[in-house]
């Protein structure tokens, strides 16, 4: 699991930093696609404002100009 959210902060921060901002929404489908890639069964992503992140481990991704994050967790059978 740890290995797996790493490998999405990874290739999300790379393509986001190389990338132009990008609306919330198309980055979530983005990140999306490549977790259900992944196979994992049960997860959330989630967008909230910079205020609203209390675990920054769980951050896969900055979208509108660095004012909102999406979030990840994945969800307990």
């Amino acid at each position: 699991m740890k290995r797996f959210a790493l490998v999405v902060i990874c290739c999300t921060l790379a393509t986001s930093a190389f990338a132009a901002p990008k609306p919330c929404e198309e980055l979530k489908a983005e990140i999306e696609a490549k977790i259900q890639a992944q196979k994992v069964a049960s997860y959330t992503l989630e967008i909230v404002t910079n205020d609203e992140v209390h675990d920054q481990n769980m951050v896969v991704g900055s979208c509108e100009g660095g004012t909102k994050k999406i979030i990840y967790q994945k969800n307990d059978r």
